[in-house]
Formats: structure tokens, sequence, C-alpha cells
């Protein structure tokens, strides 16, 4: 059984950092990309960034470009979001998703088979 298991956020003010984890059990995701979405309450779900596991290569959200970082450690099985200058329109409930990709990056969705349970961000003014 495939579980994501998120962790790191919090209430932090506009400017400051968090990090959030995804770890990751159940299987390795060797041909897998993994992804980071966000919901605001009442809206609908939006992709934040994306990693392919196997290349490592990444895919962000215009919103996020230049703030975020999406990375992954192989050997924790185990997916990060790095994200610096926050700001309140950032806050929302995090979530990470896994899914079978090649070599691909997932943007989509629905493309992921696997959520984690998610974990609040909240960004004061």
């Amino acid at each position: 059984q495939v579980q994501l298991v998120e962790s790191g956020g919090g209430l932090v003010q506009a400017g400051d950092s968090l990090r959030l984890s995804c770890a990751g059990s159940g299987r390795t995701f060797g041909s897998y990309a993994m992804g980071w979405f966000r919901q605001e309450s009442g809206k609908e779900r939006l992709f934040v960034a994306g990693i392919n596991w196997s290349s490592g290569s990444t895919s962000y959200a215009d919103s996020v470009k230049g703030r975020f970082t999406i990375s992954r450690d192989r050997a924790k099985n185990t997916a990060y979001l790095q994200m610096n200058s926050l700001k309140p329109e950032d806050t929302a409930v995090y979530s990470c998703a896994a899914g079978p990709a090649g070599w691909r990056i997932l943007t989509s969705r629905n493309a992921y088979t696997y959520w984690g349970q998610g974990t609040q961000v909240t960004v004061s003014s």
C-alpha cells in the first residue's frame, strides 16, 4: 500500500520560508513523477511544482517560479518543496502526489495516482 505523508506546514509571516516534506512508503518511485498541489478553501486544487523522480527534471507554476524549489531524496523516498518569499496568496492546503510518468513531469492532477492528506500553509501579511 502506497502512502504519502506531508509535513512542514504552519503559520508564517509574509517573506518567510517553509520547507514541506512528502515521505513516501510502499514502493520506490523510479518511474514516477511527484508533484505538489495546493487548494484554497472553496477553490480547485492547482499544480504548484513537479519533479521526475528518475531525471530530477522540474516544472513550476508561473505563480511560484523563482520562489519555490521542488527536490527529491531518492535514498529517503522523500520529496521536498522549499518555499521562499512567501506571500499571503500562497495560503492553502498543500498536498503531494505521485503517479507513473516514465521520463515526464506531470502537471495535471488527474495524472496522479497517489495523494497525501495535505498540510496547511498560512501566510499572514
